[in-house]
């Protein structure tokens, strides 16, 4: 029997609702897609996020790594009961090993969205967010 992914709520589900906190501690909710790679090892793998370069996620997740994460709807509906995790700011490899994973879930809507900020030259940052 496998060991059930940390992640299994997430499952069939096309949004999270991201929880960042400020430096007072303060949370901050976020709608985001993300997408999830099949573990290598058993519960082992990072649910990915993206994000321009300049977004007050990335810098909140930049001062303090906690986050906690829930299954919602488009809008922000809680679709379960939140989950602590921490998220980590990828570069090379890994970075486009996640951008492929929403390529492929989001297509063809991930693809409209990367040519027109290609207009405004702004840089995507990928996160994975793992388990606490």
């Amino acid at each position: 029997m496998k060991p059930a992914s940390p992640f299994a709520a997430f499952a069939g589900h096309k949004y999270l609702n991201l929880e960042t906190f400020r430096k007072s501690g303060a949370g901050v909710r976020t709608p985001v897609w993300f997408a999830a790679a099949l573990p290598e090892v058993p519960g082992a793998a990072p649910l990915y996020v993206y994000t321009i370069g300049n977004t007050g996620k990335l810098k909140r997740i930049r001062n303090n790594a906690r986050v906690r994460i829930v299954p919602c709807d488009m809008r922000g509906r809680l679709l379960g009961e939140w989950m602590e995790a921490r998220a980590e700011i990828l570069d090379g490899a890994e970075a486009e090993k996640g951008m492929k994973l929403l390529n492929r879930k989001y297509a063809p809507w991930k693809q409209l969205l990367d040519f027109f900020a290609l207009f405004r030259r702004r840089n995507r940052i990928v996160f994975a967010i793992w388990p606490a």
